[in-house]
């Protein structure tokens, strides 16, 4: 009696855990066919389960970085302001001062982006350059750049991008999953109509990742490097004098101007009205003629009437 009791419940065990496991290899034998039916479905909606697999992915990494991060919150550096300066300053070469401001940028790691040299009718040069030069050794060469010469203008900004720069961060990690997740969709899809479909998708969020990824670089390259616009020139700028209180001089080279003025627009004058004048001085020069010589006849005629 006892080893009877004691074979049944190991059998009643051993029958409950074999329909445990048929039920459990159901289950799966399901899931994976609903698994199947699903990506089957998801292939012509590709965009859906492309931001699901971003979004999942996301998950994954914040869940992961939480530990580390947790306690830890972001740090602003400079890297993250794009500065800009312009300088106008007055030296008595400008060759010279250029050269300086090679040398300047140079040592300071940066280099000249841009150059012009104009000449105006005295002769004298003014430079134009286009610096770039590290954030790190930015207000050293405002300083040795402005103490070339006479400083003559000074302009300087700073915009901050921190928000910019981490929102095109998040867009490119978040771009990069979906590219990805597309990218199985296409190794699982058996129909060709689904393969064009998920083609044309790929290209799409890999133009949106280069544009991201190009608008990274474009923010990297402003924000380690800050630009200085300087303008060299030789000689001072001309201040006017129209406050000055008027002199007899000054009233004598305005009654001078006034006079000549006067005399420029009577000899215009008379140049307009000179072709009339000709033509009015022929017609009466031929009238008195012709009249003369009717005077003339007349006296020859009168001892004929007699």
């Amino acid at each position: 009696m006892r080893t009877r009791r004691s074979v049944r419940p190991a059998q009643a065990l051993a029958g409950v855990l074999l329909a445990a496991g048929l039920a459990l290899t159901g289950c799966g034998a399901g899931s994976s066919s609903g698994d199947s039916g699903a990506d089957k479905a998801a292939v012509p909606d590709a965009r859906s389960e492309a931001q699901a697999g971003a979004v999942q992915e996301d998950a994954k990494q914040g869940a992961g970085d939480s530990g580390s991060q947790a306690t830890s919150a972001p740090k602003v550096t400079a890297n993250r302001i794009i500065r800009t300066a312009s300088l106008t300053v007055q030296v008595k070469d400008v060759t010279d001062a250029l050269d300086e401001a090679r040398t300047t940028t140079e040592n300071a790691g940066g280099y000249v982006g841009d150059e012009s040299t104009t000449r105006d009718e005295d002769g004298a040069e003014r430079t134009r350059l286009v610096l770039r030069v590290p954030v790190a050794r930015y207000d050293d060469v405002l300083a040795d750049l402005q103490g070339a010469g006479k400083l003559l203008e000074r302009t300087a900004k700073a915009q901050d991008v921190t928000d910019q720069v981490v929102d095109v961060e998040s867009r490119i990690k978040t771009q990069q999953a979906s590219v990805a997740r597309v990218r199985e969709l296409m190794d699982q899809a058996t129909k060709l109509s689904d393969v064009v479909t998920l083609e044309g998708e790929l290209s799409r969020r890999e133009s949106d990742l280069e544009a991201l990824l190009a608008q990274q670089a474009s923010l990297k390259d402003r924000t380690s490097l800050a630009t200085v616009t300087l303008s060299l020139r030789e000689k001072p700028v001309e201040e006017s004098a129209g406050d000055d209180d008027p002199g007899f001089v000054d009233a004598l080279a305005g009654g001078w101007d006034a006079f000549v003025t006067m005399l420029r627009w009577i000899a215009v004058a008379f140049g307009a009205v000179l072709p009339f004048l000709v033509v009015a001085a022929l017609l009466v020069a031929g009238w008195l003629r012709l009249r003369r010589g009717r005077r003339r006849t007349a006296p020859a005629g009168e001892p004929g009437q007699d």
